[in-house]
């Protein structure tokens, strides 16, 4: 059963997330009512009331979340981590300082909810990993620019 959470990022959240290895799966919709998920791996906390991510600028969740705001991102991880974060999008750098087709958008809480079952728990969550070193290099700058937005946004 989900549980109402606040608006304020738990802290084993805020844990997962500072260790930079966390995956979020972003809801959208489109204009015309289709709904759109997108993994996101380049995503940090902003303080305890919003989120900063990394986000391609051609890919159809970013579209969505321009047009509508309304996003949605769900966090799954060791354990048993399970939340939903409902949230309003703005664009704070377009683009990227790290990447010309990345761009950065913060995600204000709306809400949270814990999906924690009290049947199942969540042993192992999503895991990534870099597919070259330039892979890793990109990510840890696009990483390093979300902190300093972070700590001066």
């Amino acid at each position: 059963m989900a549980k109402h959470v606040g608006v304020k990022l738990p802290e084993d959240l805020v844990a997962l997330l500072k260790k930079q290895k966390a995956v979020a799966v972003l809801g959208t919709f489109s204009e015309r009512g289709v709904p759109n998920t997108t993994p996101i791996q380049c995503v940090v906390p902003k303080g305890d009331d919003s989120l900063l991510m990394a986000i391609h600028k051609e890919h159809g969740g970013y579209r969505n979340m321009v047009w509508q705001k309304k996003v949605i991102l769900c966090f799954l991880a060791e354990g048993n981590i399970a939340y939903s974060v409902l949230g309003r999008a703005g664009v704070v750098r377009a683009p990227s300082m790290v990447h010309p087709l990345m761009n950065i958008v913060r995600i204000d809480i709306i809400d949270i909810k814990c999906d924690r079952s009290i049947l199942t728990r969540v042993d192992q969550g999503i895991s990534w990993s870099y597919t070259s070193a330039e892979a890793r290099e990109m990510i840890s700058h696009i990483f390093g620019e979300l902190n300093d937005l972070a700590r001066t946004l």
